[in-house]
């Protein structure tokens, strides 16, 4: 029999510190010729700010390996092929004009690098929240309709639950703030960064940010409050940026008018991680009677707290669980684990972790981790080939609006 899991870590000692990105002024570089003095500084500015680039002014280096171009060449350009590859452009290093519009498009204020795995989140089951009633760009109730719709994305597919308070104090405030506004995070102004959120933790942890000066929309038009909002919560809640561009945690705005708003398999997963450790068991897509299930009935140990993917055996009864660096067989015959772990990378020789996703298809099993598809040929145990996670499903991208002029 099949069995489904949708399963998440256990709860991690919570640290207090909370985690934003903040704005800093520095002086341009040497940078490509054909950009003008405002890009280049824009550009500088972005990298510092989101992808922790550091200016040359700010490097201890050793004036035998300086030249006027060297910061360009060495850790600017560095980051801007981090940059590249995390929103899946070439990553060839230049400031191009493809480049620069992704950098300027409306994003959350948050690091696109800082993983923040399981060090930041909730030790309880139900948070709780509350809307500052000033500066709201509607009415309070229908804010509250759209916050409470947010929220609702993530306790849908978890086990964390929200409460709503009017006056007393709570876990996460959300306000409708602009420019500087006491956090030293000020918002920019219409576009650029739209709002931000910080970690869970004591204080400010858990608050949410607004910037007041966008032109807010209750609908998928212009920019989506809900959009928005989802998005921060998820900061709110302990995740961090996604380079999936289905991903409500994709940094930049990327959802087109009229779009139906969903979690995304990487968000639904890495929530879970943090909240929750139960499994659902489907038959024919029915859900089955007597779930969810501790993950522990099992067989894992207790140190295993989520499954990250699954790979059934039909004709052997059996199935694999991946969870981390490591692989578990599970014999639905007998019901039981059969022994102890076993390394992935000896297992499954050339498959990266954690993996995200594997299946059957065409005689092969395909994993998935981000963006990329191994294919591999179990009878000879090695990967045949490595390409996009798309191509399987025969995914094609659509040109946006900019590309068709």
């Amino acid at each position: 029999m099949n069995l489904v899991c949708m399963l998440v870590l256990t709860l991690m000692k919570l640290h207090q510190s909370p985690v934003v990105a903040s704005p800093l002024r520095i002086q341009p570089s040497q940078l490509p010729i054909g950009l003008s003095e405002a890009d280049q500084k824009f550009a500088e500015e972005y990298l510092q700010h989101f992808y922790g680039y550091q200016p040359k002014s700010d490097r201890q280096k050793r004036a035998a390996d300086y030249n006027e171009d060297s910061d360009w060449t060495t850790g600017l350009c560095d980051k801007v092929k981090e940059m590249q590859r995390f929103f899946g452009l070439p990553p060839d290093g230049e400031l191009n004009k493809e480049t620069l519009a992704v950098m300027k498009k409306p994003r959350c204020g948050l690091s696109d690098v800082e993983s923040y795995g399981s060090t930041f989140r909730w030790t309880k089951r139900t948070v709780s929240y509350r809307i500052a009633r000033i500066n709201l760009p509607f009415p309070a109730t229908r804010i509250h309709k759209v916050i409470k719709g947010a929220l609702n994305l993530w306790s849908s597919v978890s086990l964390i639950k929200f409460h709503k308070r009017k006056r007393r104090e709570a876990d996460i405030v959300i306000a409708f703030v602009s420019s500087e506004h006491g956090d030293r995070a000020p918002f920019d102004g219409k576009g650029g960064i739209l709002a931000h959120a910080y970690l869970p933790g004591s204080g400010i942890g858990g608050d949410v940010h607004f910037d007041t000066a966008e032109e807010w929309n209750l609908n998928f038009t212009g920019i989506s409050l809900l959009v928005v909002a989802a998005h921060e919560f998820g900061h709110a809640l302990g995740l961090s940026h996604s380079s999936d561009p289905g991903s409500i945690m994709f940094p930049a705005y990327n959802f087109a008018p009229n779009f139906e708003l969903q979690l995304s398999f990487d968000d639904v997963k890495n929530i879970q991680r943090l909240y929750g450790d139960q499994y659902w068991k489907l038959q024919q897509l029915i859900l089955q009677e007597g779930f969810p299930r501790k993950i522990s009935d099992l067989g894992f140990p207790n140190r295993i707290k989520s499954v990250d993917a699954a790979l059934h055996f039909r004709n052997n009864r059996y199935t694999v669980f991946f969870t981390g660096h490591e692989c578990w067989r599970y014999n639905e015959q007998q019901g039981v684990m059969e022994g102890s772990s076993m390394l992935i990378e000896q297992q499954w020789p050339g498959i990266p972790f954690p993996v995200d996703a594997a299946i059957f298809y065409e005689g092969f099993v395909n994993f998935f981790q981000g963006n990329k598809q191994y294919k591999y040929d179990f009878v000879q145990n090695r990967v045949v080939s490595v390409g996009s996670a798309n191509d399987l499903l025969d995914c094609k991208m659509e040109k946006s609006n900019d590309d068709k002029l």
